[in-house]
Parts: structure tokens; sequence; C-alpha cells
């Protein structure tokens, strides 16, 4: 099966719906890698080895749709052992001649609409009515068949981002909030232990945490900077201990969160 890549500075969106944009018009099965945020030369190289290694053992050279606004990270993929696109470049100077003006790059600018050949939307579907049924820490018994489970205090994005990996991505995503009853002796649940492997914790900058509880609940221990800052810094302690790899959410849209 023919490999294709879709790489980017950004969540590679971008990327995505143009490359499978174009491969949907060949009657051809290919193995989709979407690789986002490749935002230093150290990853750049080592998705470089990544293909280089598919083209080694395949013997097919791998197909490459990235966009970059960094020349050196474009230099990196065009000398590799795969067969590169990159749409924006194919565009610009006609673009450019058109307005009368010089492009001006600048890194994670592009966004698109994100499209799923491989999902069908039975399978989208469910995996919102998952996302529902298991928000919240609603229902812990079928963590068995989550993709990934969320988890962070409230307030910090966890069931946005698991709707949207369903419905976008179309994986089962649950989420379980730690509460300030939790906080007192912070620990991972023994329902979540056995499923370590699949959580991902969420953080977010203590004021910009007050500032949506208190959208919610004004002038309440809940809103409160002391309690706001003393969640996070229990959380983020958990976090650490048990090796939970974890994003802070302060500057992300949920599609940089699900990317991420």
């Amino acid at each position: 099966m023919r490999a294709a890549y879709y790489i980017s500075d950004g969540t590679a969106i971008t990327s995505e719906v143009f490359g499978h944009a174009l491969l949907s018009l060949f009657p051809v099965d290919f193995e989709h890698v979407t690789i986002p945020f490749v935002e230093s030369i150290e990853k750049a190289h080592a998705v470089r080895d990544k293909i280089n290694e598919e083209f080694n053992s395949s013997g097919e050279q791998p197909l490459i749709f990235y966009t970059f606004a960094n020349p050196e990270f474009r230099r990196v993929f065009d000398n590799c052992n795969g067969i590169s696109y990159n749409f924006l470049e194919h565009f610009v100077s006609p673009l450019e001649a058109q307005l009368g003006i010089k492009a001006k790059a600048k890194s994670q600018r592009t966004h698109g609409i994100h499209s799923i050949n491989e999902n069908s939307y039975d399978y989208r579907i469910d995996a919102v009515n998952y996302a529902l049924g298991n928000d919240d820490g609603s229902n812990v018994t079928n963590y068995d068949i989550a993709d990934v489970i969320l988890v962070g205090v409230s307030r910090s994005g966890k069931t946005p981002s698991s709707l949207y990996l369903a419905l976008q991505y179309g994986v089962k995503a649950a989420n379980y909030p730690f509460t300030d009853d939790d906080m007192e002796d912070l620990k991972l649940p023994d329902f979540l232990k056995s499923h370590k492997k699949k959580i991902f914790g969420l953080t977010i900058d203590a004021q910009r945490l007050m500032d949506i509880r208190a959208g919610r609940l004004s002038h309440s221990k809940y809103a409160s900077p002391q309690q706001c800052r003393m969640e996070i810094r229990e959380v983020e302690k958990l976090y650490k201990k048990e090796k939970i790899p974890f994003l802070n959410t302060t500057k992300l849209s949920v599609e940089e969160i699900a990317a991420k």
C-alpha cells in the first residue's frame, strides 16, 4: 500500500484537505499518515528519516503533501526519498501576479476544512454518541472501548475537545473531571489506572480558568483565583507524577487541541 504523508508546522488540515482531494481521484488504497506541528528542524529531520525508512522497506516513494512557510523545512522534504507536493508554492506566483503584492510567509497561518474519507458518516456519529455518553465522568464503565480519555479540571476544554475529536476524526473520546473534592489528596482513580495508556491531560492558565468560570458562577469559590490556582497546581503535579502527557489549552483553538 502506497504511503501518503500530510505534514505541516500547523495542524496539517490544509495538507490533508488538498491531499485527500487529489488522491480520491485514483482508485487506489493509501496508507494515510498525518504529522502536524513539525515546528523544529529536528522534528523535520525525524519525519524525513521516517519517510526514508518507509521507502527502504516498501521500495515505493511515499507521497508527501506539505505546507511550510520556512524554506529550510521545505528543503528537508524536497531532498528525501519521497515525492513532494507543496500546494502553497504552486499557487503563490500566479496569485502574486494577480494581486500585485508579494506573499509574506507566516508559520501556522493556513487553515482548512478537514475531510476524512477513511471514516464513514455512521462511524463518526457513533463516536459522537460515545463522547456524549461518556462526558464529564458520567459513565466510567466502558472506557475499554475509548480511543482516548481526556482528564483535567472543570472548564479546561475537555468536552469540546472530545466532541471535536469524535465528529472530525471519528475518535471515541471520553472525558473525566478532577473536582474540588478530589484535591485534598489527588490521585488517579483505580478505574482509570487500567486505561492509563489512553489518558491525555488538559491544563489551562489559572487566570483564563478564573475568567471562564466567572462567566458561569461569578463571585463563587469555584471561580476564585485561589481555587483555580490550587486546582491547576495539583492536577499538573499529578500529570507529572503519573507521567501523563498533557497540554496547556489556554491559547489553543479546539482544532489545535484535537490535532495535538
